[in-house]
């Protein structure tokens, strides 16, 4: 997934594949490029159907965890520790960050969606910070307050609004053929907005 402008494309992985190692390169260094001066990213997505009975009639693990994250044990949970009472819902997507993905600075407060709070869950084990992906926000100046390694198991939860960003992933950053078949993953992480129901994209 990359964007231009206020645009999304869906690159998927066989038309990357279908792409030359120049086309390719081209690809990544124009994205590099926009990064400079505005909004930017380049990442791996799967989303999750925010309808449950379109998760219940494909139960995957990732639809099976969006539907746990909106059980009301865990969104009463997620009220207590946000103190945000008016949590009502779960948006969910997994992501996945190679060598060159990166995520540039935004707070997530999108007109119409009244987001309240962000996470992030990590998936992939035994990360270091030397690979970049770091999960980062910025103070008021526009320096980097925190930055938090993706750590495997752990659950990150964060307000919204908030400026912060992904880290660019290293180049040197390489697929772990014990773990992956597919790629060369970062991390992998849900992301997830708590939206009102009616608020919902239809």
């Amino acid at each position: 997934m990359l964007n231009s402008g206020e645009k999304v494309f869906d690159l998927g992985r066989e038309a990357r594949t279908a792409l030359t190692p120049d086309k390719l390169q081209n690809l990544m260094l124009g994205l590099h490029q926009q990064a400079r001066a505005g909004f930017q990213f380049l990442f791996e997505s799967i989303r999750v159907p925010e309808d449950a009975t379109q998760r219940r009639a494909d139960p995957t693990l990732l639809n099976r965890f969006a539907d746990f994250m909106n059980t009301p044990e865990t969104l009463t949970l997620l009220r207590t520790i946000t103190n945000v009472p008016a949590i009502a819902f779960a948006d969910a997507q997994a992501t996945a960050y190679g060598p060159g993905h990166f995520l540039t600075t935004h707070d997530d407060n999108v007109a119409g969606k009244n987001r309240f709070a962000a996470y992030v869950m990590n998936l992939t084990p035994a990360w270091t910070p030397d690979w970049g992906g770091l999960l980062q926000f910025l103070d008021g100046d526009r320096h980097v307050a925190q930055a938090w390694t993706p750590r495997f198991n752990a659950l990150n939860l964060f307000a919204v609004p908030q400026p912060h960003a992904v880290t660019l992933v290293a180049p040197s950053r390489r697929r772990d053929e014990s773990r992956s078949q597919d790629g060369c993953a970062a991390f992998n992480c849900f992301f997830f907005a708590f939206i009102p129901p009616n608020l919902r994209r239809h």
